[in-house]
């Protein structure tokens, strides 16, 4: 049964009066409100994304005090079941009934993709957090695209430099058997070979698998020094059980997960996945601040914060001030509205947007803590080092995003 329509009305209307609606006159706020779209995945396999992402997106609209330059917020929610058709058929929905300003999340490659080439064709913007694939920022990017977390290229080549530059120069990947899982391996096998390191074997599993045995044993046997993950979600964590149960865990091998969500050690136990390697987007130990913010989303949803949901609330939050910065909510002014305005939040210090839609920003690589080593809540990882962005994620100009080609034309001629 699909999830029915949950309309967010967040914010006190009443505050939109005097000095407010002076500045209301003068804003060029469509339909008189700014709406947004968020579509997720609300109950199969990454659906604590979905979930996390609407937790945090009310509480950005809230923190923001539920409107902008006098104009009320509205977010609407669906759930696009990791189904292009299904996005596609709400996408249609929320822009031709609703007249939505954004589109927000949309984890899924399959889903995301279409999803922001119907946005940029329909001039809405879209605010990518959840899905990986550096695609959204090279071929497929967008003058309305922002890929604001985390990419395949950060996550992948983050892991595999570390773990190279630690002597792990073979590698066994299993990898999921779709575009999202061999962008994912692509991005860790460029950066092997760059530091000449080897690819001893793949063996890729089907989407929502029942058994990894076979893949798991494959990768035992290759003798390689590091085991690669180049999955996520459901996937991942039967994965790592099955990695558990056969006492691959130990250490003799490292397992380096391509794509790990701050929910993994919680949802499989750290007695399982104690020592796995990965690379995160964001510390929630990393200020006061930052751990302030993780207390609040956990007295709200009794979740801890992640990369995902801080993701959140720093895009819908950067994008309201860049309305109120533009007067207008029409995508492609806001989003090069975005690009001008530093990122400075609870996600990340200093972060900037470029042209080709990525939101570069510092990522940390990270060490899952034995169950022994965990003092509070939450407590998954050790951060073994801070990836500045410049370094993490890929340079802007092998991406093969048309827009850059084009500023660099502009530039040259004038």
């Amino acid at each position: 049964m699909s999830r029915k329509l949950v309309i967010r009305w967040l914010g006190g209307f009443a505050l939109a009066a005097s000095a407010s609606a002076m500045t209301a006159q003068a804003a060029d706020i469509s339909d008189g409100e700014v709406r947004i779209g968020l579509l997720s995945d609300m109950m199969s396999i990454y659906r604590n994304v979905g979930r996390g992402a609407e937790a945090a997106a009310e509480m950005a609209i809230e923190d923001f005090g539920g409107q902008v330059l006098g104009k009320p917020i509205r977010l609407y929610v669906r759930d696009h079941k990791i189904d292009p058709d299904v996005a596609m058929k709400h996408a249609k929905e929320l822009h031709e009934q609703h007249h939505v300003d954004a589109f927000l999340e949309m984890v899924g490659t399959n889903v995301a993709v279409p999803l922001q080439r119907y946005a940029k064709e329909n001039n809405i913007a879209a605010l990518h957090t959840g899905t990986a694939s550096s695609i959204l920022t090279g071929p497929e990017c967008s003058p309305v695209g922002v890929h604001w977390v985390y990419d395949t290229y950060a996550l992948s080549a983050g892991t595999a430099a570390a773990i190279m530059k630690q002597g792990g120069d073979s590698w066994f990947f299993i990898t999921a058997d779709n575009t999202f899982g061999k962008t994912l391996q692509g991005d860790a096998v460029s950066v092997i070979n760059r530091m000449g390191g080897k690819v001893v074997g793949t063996a890729y599993h089907p989407f929502k698998a029942k058994d990894y045995s076979m893949q798991l044993l494959q990768a035992k046997a290759s003798g390689a020094k590091v085991i690669g993950l180049a999955t996520a979600g459901d996937d991942l964590n039967a994965l790592l059980r099955q990695a558990y149960e056969l006492d691959m865990m130990n250490g003799e091998q490292t397992i380096a997960g391509l794509l790990v969500a701050e929910e993994v050690p919680r949802q499989v136990g750290m007695y399982v996945s104690g020592g796995l390697k990965l690379t995160t987007g964001w510390n929630w130990k990393q200020d006061a601040e930052t751990r302030a913010w993780a207390m609040r989303f956990r007295k709200r949803t009794g979740f801890g914060g992640s990369m995902y949901t801080a993701g959140v609330y720093s895009v819908v939050t950067h994008y309201l001030k860049a309305i109120e910065a533009a007067g207008t909510d029409d995508a492609k002014v806001v989003v090069a509205k975005m690009r001008e305005i530093p990122v400075n939040d609870v996600f990340t210090r200093n972060g900037k947007l470029r042209i080709d839609g990525r939101m570069v920003h510092d990522m940390f690589l990270a060490e899952v803590k034995r169950a022994t080593e965990s003092r509070e809540a939450f407590d998954h990882y050790k951060i073994l080092d801070v990836i500045p962005g410049d370094v993490a994620f890929r340079p802007m100009e092998e991406g093969g995003c048309p827009l850059v080609k084009t500023a660099a034309d502009k530039g040259k001629k004038s």
